[in-house]
């Protein structure tokens, strides 16, 4: 508990405008922030010595249009520190009228695949990233599968639907 009572403390002195909400549940922390402070955020937790969050375990998209009224898109970073062995969660909330984010591939390199899987998934565009491009879906494809309003039938083009009938 007492890295997490850091972390947030840190957090909120150097940032006191971008912490919207604090979350601890099963003693793991998250902290909800704004948009325009992920990659500034990401950076400071990387870069304080006592912090130390040197790995990105996992970014992903959340699709959360029908489950709130945000009407918006969330991406969720889940760093951990080999050095200091303690974990945080990041939450950022995102317009789905205006799915981006700055790309936090600056501050540290595996998030290229997990941006690009939550941009091909979902639309999300990291703005910044070196190589925004699809990487689950074939090239061709029509849409972002798992949005809530993607169709489930008939949404690509004849010339995708060929190759899907090869492999089957």
């Amino acid at each position: 508990m007492f890295e997490e009572n850091i972390i947030e403390k840190k957090v909120k002195e150097k940032y006191p405008e971008a912490v919207l909400d604090v979350k601890t549940f099963k003693d793991e922390l998250t902290l909800c922030i704004g948009k325009d402070y992920i990659e500034s955020i990401a950076k400071f937790l990387r870069d304080d010595d006592e912090l130390a969050f040197d790995f990105l375990s996992d970014l992903c998209g959340v699709d959360k249009t029908r489950l709130d009224d945000s009407n918006s898109f969330e991406v969720v970073y889940h760093l951990y520190s080999l050095k200091r062995n303690h974990r945080v969660r990041l939450k950022v909330q995102i317009p789905a009228s205006a799915p981006n984010i700055s790309t936090v591939t600056t501050v540290w390199n595996t998030a290229n695949w997990h941006e690009r899987e939550a941009y091909d998934m979902f639309g999300i565009v990291f703005e910044g990233h070196p190589d925004l491009e699809r990487i689950l879906t074939p090239d061709g494809f029509e849409g972002h599968p798992l949005r809530k309003d993607y169709p489930l039938k008939g949404r690509q083009p004849e010339s995708l639907k060929e190759v899907y009938r090869e492999r089957e």
